[in-house]
């Protein structure tokens, strides 16, 4: 099995998959690392991969351009939409995010039936939406609590899924018995305690968590190019109107938290 690896930090993983099960794994070819930097993707001087989101707000926008042209480039083929899972089943392109599905030990499983998994490490505020509605084939979280990047959520995932795999842990009865295992994921995790996060000024910090203090998933956010694709951020975003905005960030919330979150709705 390979596992891809896009971060803007490839030192970051010298050391945790270099020990235990992972590194066991490794040494027995049952799976292969790629780490790769998604600055040699950039086209300027500055090696830039960030940008300020449209409509205005804090922080940076990871871009679309040098992911797709990664993800691309690992593929050695073209993609335009997260439809790329049904042409190749057995692969799996993974944004890691605030805001995705939450992983669990049944999704670890299924990842463990595939050949590969290329994990996009998010940073900053986020990533343009484009990567998420039509690069990544899944959005996944490890959970309600702030993290600095992807990079730690995609080596814990790999190290959940790389046990799985035949001949990892030499006794596979000690994978089917464990806390989490199939007979114990009705619902695939979806009783998971509802968490509002809240800074220490007393201010929602849904952009960094993927939640609000009203319970939604965090608004998509765009960064430039304006159009990319074919795909175009939202005109409201452009407008400069602030209040339309507000607006439109509410109800893209609403829908994205039904869409991939539906349990945080019908929390009391």
């Amino acid at each position: 099995m390979r596992f891809d690896l896009i971060t803007i930090f490839p030192e970051f993983f010298t050391g945790p998959l270099d020990h235990g099960i992972v590194r066991r794994a490794r040494e027995a070819d049952l799976i292969h690392l790629h780490v790769q930097d998604l600055r040699e993707f950039t086209k300027d001087r500055h090696r830039t991969v960030d940008d300020r989101p449209f409509g205005g707000g804090e922080g940076m926008v990871l871009k679309p351009e040098p992911l797709f042209d990664a993800v691309e480039s690992l593929l050695g083929r073209q993609v335009g939409d997260a439809a790329i899972s049904a042409a190749d089943p057995n692969t799996a392109i993974v944004l890691t995010s605030a805001a995705g599905k939450p992983f669990t030990q049944a999704t670890a499983r299924r990842y463990a039936t595939l050949e590969r998994i290329i994990f996009i490490c998010g940073r900053y505020e986020g990533v343009d939406e484009r990567v998420a509605q039509h690069l990544a084939t899944e959005e996944v979280s490890i959970g309600d609590f702030v993290l600095s990047g992807g990079e730690l959520a995609a080596a814990l995932m790999i190290d959940a899924v790389t046990r799985l795999l035949p001949g990892a842990l030499g006794n596979e009865a000690s994978s089917q018995n464990e806390s989490f295992s199939v007979a114990s994921m009705s619902g695939d995790g979806n009783n998971a305690q509802r968490l509002l996060h809240v800074d220490p000024r007393g201010a929602p910090a849904s952009s960094n968590v993927g939640v609000d203090a009203n319970g939604l998933l965090d608004y998509p956010h765009y960064t430039r190019p304006a159009e990319f694709r074919g795909w175009s951020v939202p005109e409201v975003l452009i407008g400069g109107n602030h209040a339309e905005v507000a607006k439109w960030r509410r109800a893209a919330a609403l829908e994205k938290t039904r869409r991939m979150r539906p349990e945080l709705l019908s929390s009391p």
